[in-house]
């Protein structure tokens, strides 16, 4: 299963303090460990979100936003995104990290829809678009 790992932003983060050579090393060697172990398939820290924008909809409607972003617990500083047996084995790696922030820090592990999970929806057609944007993907 595919699961996204979010770090969540701080206080700190959002004020766009840069992590210590320290705390660089120790994340280095962890996302070296994933990578080692097969999980990692990607993973970047995020600018705070003052260099950021959101898109509104509404109908036909599009309205951009500009950061920063209330409520910073609520907002992602970094994610990863890794292939791991189930959920167990996801919480057993977020376990292993160092704590990525100075200070209190949250990480959060949600799965990733696959394909199977919408075989409701699932026409020949849009599995077919499906498969050619994902070989357009992995062609990259």
């Amino acid at each position: 299963m595919r699961v996204m790992v979010m770090v969540k932003a701080t206080k700190d983060s959002e004020a766009g303090i840069m992590p210590s050579t320290e705390l660089l090393e120790a994340m280095g060697k962890y996302n070296e460990e994933l990578v080692n172990a097969g999980i990692m398939l990607a993973g970047e820290g995020l600018k705070p979100s003052s260099k950021g924008k959101r898109v509104a909809f509404d109908g036909q409607s599009r309205t951009v936003i500009d950061g920063p972003f209330a409520e910073t617990r609520e907002l992602v500083a970094g994610y990863w995104i890794w292939e791991v047996k189930d959920m167990a084995e996801a919480i057993e790696w977020v376990k292993r990290c160092p704590n990525p922030m100075p200070g209190p820090s949250e990480i959060e592990i949600r799965p990733v829809y696959e394909m199977a999970d919408f075989a409701d929806a699932m026409t020949p057609a849009v599995a077919e678009l499906h498969d050619r944007t994902s070989e357009k993907l992995a062609a990259r």
